[in-house]
């Protein structure tokens, strides 16, 4: 292995999910110092983030500690810590413990967290899903739901507690969605004695006039069709005005739901401003062609915390291939640039989008493909399973699949975390 030398230049990477994870790889075995700075000690696989959420798999099934990834890579360092504030004048990260970290180049991978569009005071009632964290309060709430419902009898107030309302049309929401169908319909069907779980009202709704709109309009009708057939109410170009304990209001309307979840609109880590680099709408650093920042060279911004444009003006969406081809692209650029090589500009290869809707039911867009269904579906799953780090994970998660689509049962469906006295009966 190539021990990192104190000569070498160093490389600070801020950040371990896809983007930051990607470009650490790149640096294995190079002639370059490399730390790589999370507040977690962890990489989460987020696109199964919403499987803890409903009960489906483990955090230990999505999750794998960043040490041991980067265990034979003698010239990577992970240091656990949390980055408050970028002086890149100085060539400094500033750590919220007091301490700093100096580099010649740095790369922020440090990704994105929902917003509500100005109205923060909804957070508190409508959590969002981005962590470990945001998935096992879900979990709770939406058991807990169920638990409260089975002893309460006021019909109003039952019906309320079998309301879940999901803010927000797009992958998550309808991925939530459909899973939290199953849920009720197929998982619960036979465990209570006073309510019945499968009546219970799932709700999508979508500010903008459809659901999926990064989709073409076929996979958008057949996502449609599939969460009719969950008996998931869908409604379109219905902007949500007010949130509170008590549920949803949209304009003149009101709908009575215990169980509110976020999974619209998302935000860059607020660090990026501390660059003084041009934003868009969402937070994110307009970067350069190379994906470096403008008026530092050194500095490299990828994944949901870069605003790259493509040829039509549009910003690349924020998912996990957009992040590991930019970050690939940042390390090779900085590696290029060791050896006296011109900086490049970036192209992205579009990998398309996939998103499941339930038991059997996904839609694919590959760009040169699409389809929906049963072939969607196992696509997704396989694709997925492909893309979990550790051999471990990757069998742990497709028994657990497995066993969720021969028995319809949730094994991790755990009420834990006592977050107050407010949760206690």
């Amino acid at each position: 292995m190539v021990q990192s030398n104190p000569v070498d230049p160093q490389v600070l990477i801020l950040g371990s999910g896809f983007g930051g994870l990607e470009a650490g790889k790149v640096f294995r075995g190079k002639p370059v110092g490399v730390t790589i700075l999370d507040r977690h000690n962890y990489h989460l696989f987020q696109p199964l983030l919403y499987q803890v959420a409903t009960a489906t798999l483990s955090p230990g099934d999505i999750a794998s500690p960043i040490r041991w990834i980067f265990r034979r890579a003698a010239n990577v360092r992970v240091l656990l810590g949390e980055a408050t504030a970028i002086d890149a004048a100085n060539h400094r990260v500033q750590l919220a413990d007091g301490a700093a970290l100096d580099y010649d180049f740095l790369i922020v991978a440090t990704g994105a967290s929902h917003t509500y569009f100005g109205h923060d005071d909804w957070g508190q009632h409508a959590p969002g899903l981005k962590t470990l964290e945001d998935a096992l309060h879900i979990r709770r709430r939406i058991l807990l739901a169920f638990e409260r419902a089975e002893r309460e009898s006021d019909p109003a107030t039952r019906q309320e507690l079998l309301t879940f309302v999901l803010v927000g049309g797009g992958p998550t929401g309808v991925e939530l969605a459909g899973t939290l169908a199953e849920i009720a319909r197929h998982t619960l069907r036979h465990e209570f004695r006073s309510i019945d779980p499968s009546q219970a009202r799932i709700i999508v709704i979508e500010a903008g006039p459809t659901i999926l709109s990064a989709f073409p309009e076929g996979l958008r009708d057949a996502a449609r069709a599939s969460l009719r057939r969950l008996r998931v109410e869908v409604r379109e170009g219905a902007a949500v005005t007010g949130v509170d304990a008590g549920g949803v209001t949209l304009g003149a309307e009101r709908i009575a739901a215990a169980t509110v979840l976020w999974t619209a609109g998302v935000a860059a880590s607020p660090l990026v401003r501390s660059l003084g680099a041009p934003l868009d709408r969402a937070g994110r650093v307009l970067v350069q062609p190379d994906l470096s920042v403008p008026g530092y060279p050194e500095v490299f911004v990828v994944g949901d915390a870069a605003a790259y444009l493509d040829d039509n003006g549009k910003a690349l969406p924020g998912v996990a291939h957009v992040a590991m081809q930019q970050a690939t692209h940042a390390a090779r650029g900085i590696l290029g640039r060791l050896n006296g090589s011109p900086s490049k500009t970036f192209v992205y290869r579009g990998l398309g989008n996939m998103a499941i809707v339930g038991r059997g039911s996904a839609v694919a867009d590959l760009g040169w493909v699409r389809f929906s269904g049963i072939t969607a579906w196992f696509s997704w799953l396989f694709l997925h399973i492909v893309q979990l780090i550790g051999f471990r994970n990757r069998l742990l998660v497709l028994v657990q699949w497995a066993v969720a689509f021969v028995t319809f049962q949730r094994s991790v469906r755990l009420i834990t975390n006592d977050e107050g006295r407010s949760d206690r009966s």
